[in-house]
């Protein structure tokens, strides 16, 4: 599967494309490589099938009576707008519940628990007209950040054919189906990097949304304080087209916008066009680049050099609570959150849990209320110094994860490569996780590296704009190794 949700909605529109051949181009590719990948929890091949035709079916019509704008701009529209999500295929990861189909939240516990419900996120998708193909593997609960399952299977990396490397987590099967080639999107969920750390191990683009911008509602919970979802792609212009479908935002207004280059859609344009000339950008201090992978690094400051190219100015940002002790009050909030809703299971020994997120959760168990009440007052603080020290900037710019992909005996599973991810669930910003490149050659060559665009919440439009003007500068991405389009 190679197209891209932009492409995609162009071709649907001047007929060069269908959402038939697309959705069996995305069948065929998981067909024969997942036995390879892993990515995929449970795929709904017949139901695909079936809303893709009905999709086809919908945009022939709306072709024929002149309905449908076409590729290169909008056109006078009578009835209502397609949008540019109607009929493109995308998996779910498999925590966010979809009535009547199996969730197992990556639990071996819950193989057989069927949903009540869908999701608020999932069912907007759905209304937009995209072809569901199925669910994603994830750690269990999405308490994990290696992209590891015990029981369930952790994805195969697609970056490397020999050796198993951590796709990152917790949403590994998303990651790994779409930079494999086998969805053109995802959702993804993020409680402390779980959307980004994919993106950035896996080599693809990821969207932390703004803590409420978009509803939890029918997504199984790890930490409801900080959990959220949001999309993950190939390109940051995919994954501002399916953040509108996720946010609800109307097929007409998206419709517009996108083919006009105005709103959201116009602002990306406008990074492309003009640069990045008055953007205060905040990098690394000297104490923060300490124990990052040298290659990781070498890219990351690759990465500057291109922004101020474009005209920012990148500027040491000295946060006032390092990336390392935002961890403190964080694992208080996490963990008690976690323990309410899996502590009873955690504590039967018998359950079949994998063992390292028992030992993650099991801790809050310990949390008294008045260190958990204590730890949510502390946020409040916390985001108060933070938003003080960063007036005058408008983005910060990290690297996604400290390491490169690592192989999966090689990961601490006591640790974790969200050092920099979870700070922006912490302080309730968003954040575009866009690669860098590949790592040079060598025996860790050729693996995805990754900057990250934290921006204040509710800036998600200038977060995917620097994430655009950036990814434009840097040019195409290579494809990995395991890749269904080769």
């Amino acid at each position: 599967m190679t197209a891209t949700i932009a492409e995609l909605a162009a071709g649907y529109r001047d007929g060069s494309r269908s959402p038939v051949e697309a959705t069996e181009e995305c069948l065929t590719a998981i067909a024969s490589l997942d036995g390879r990948v892993g990515a995929w929890q449970a795929v709904y091949a017949d139901e695909a099938r079936a809303s893709a035709e009905a999709a086809e079916a919908a945009l022939a019509s709306a072709r024929s009576s002149g309905q449908l704008p076409g590729a290169d701009g909008p056109s006078s529209m009578s009835g209502e707008a397609l949008g540019p999500f109607f009929g493109v295929p995308f998996a779910l990861k498999d925590i966010v519940e979809v009535e009547g189909r199996v969730t197992t939240a990556g639990c071996a516990e819950w193989a057989d628990r069927v949903s009540p419900v869908t999701a608020v996120i999932a069912q907007r998708l759905l209304d937009a007209g995209g072809v569901l193909l199925g669910k994603t593997k994830t750690v269990e609960f999405a308490m994990g950040g290696w992209g590891t399952n015990q029981h369930m299977g952790t994805p195969w990396n697609p970056w490397d054919a020999d050796v198993l490397r951590t796709p990152g987590g917790s949403s590994s099967g998303s990651g790994a189906a779409v930079a494999a080639g086998m969805a053109p999107c995802a959702v993804g969920t993020d409680t402390g990097g779980s959307v980004r750390l994919p993106a950035a191990l896996c080599g693809i683009v990821g969207l932390k949304t703004t803590e409420g911008l978009l509803p939890i509602d029918g997504i199984v919970p790890l930490s409801h304080t900080l959990d959220t979802p949001g999309p993950l792609t190939r390109t940051v212009l995919d994954a501002a087209l399916m953040f509108d479908a996720m946010a609800g935002t109307p097929a007409a207004e998206v419709e517009r916008d996108w083919l006009a280059g105005a709103g959201r859609y116009g602002a990306l344009r406008a990074a492309l066009d003009s640069g990045l000339g008055g953007q205060r950008i905040g990098c690394l201090n000297d104490a923060e680049r300490s124990g990052v992978d040298a290659a990781q690094l070498a890219a990351y400051d690759a990465a500057l050099e291109v922004l101020v190219g474009l005209g920012a100015e990148v500027v040491a940002f000295d946060p006032p609570t390092s990336f390392e002790e935002m961890k403190n009050t964080r694992f208080v909030i996490v963990t008690a959150e976690s323990y309410h809703y899996y502590g009873e299971l955690m504590e039967d020994p018998s359950s079949k849990v994998d063992e390292r997120v028992r030992a993650r959760v099991l801790p809050g168990a310990g949390i008294s209320a008045n260190e958990y009440i204590a730890a949510m007052v502390q946020r409040r603080t916390d985001l108060a110094e933070f938003a003080e020290a960063f007036e005058g900037f408008d983005a910060m710019v990290t690297p996604t994860t400290p390491m490169l992909p690592l192989p999966v005996d090689e990961a601490d599973e006591t640790n974790t490569p969200a050092l920099f991810t979870r700070a922006g669930n912490f302080l309730a910003l968003c954040s575009t996780t866009v690669p860098t490149g590949v790592s040079p050659a060598g025996p860790a060559g050729g693996l995805p590296t990754s900057i990250q665009f934290m921006c204040r919440g509710g800036d998600e439009t200038l977060s995917l704009s620097l994430a655009a003007a950036y990814e434009a500068a840097r040019g195409p991405m290579p494809t990995p190794p395991l890749w269904a389009g080769g």
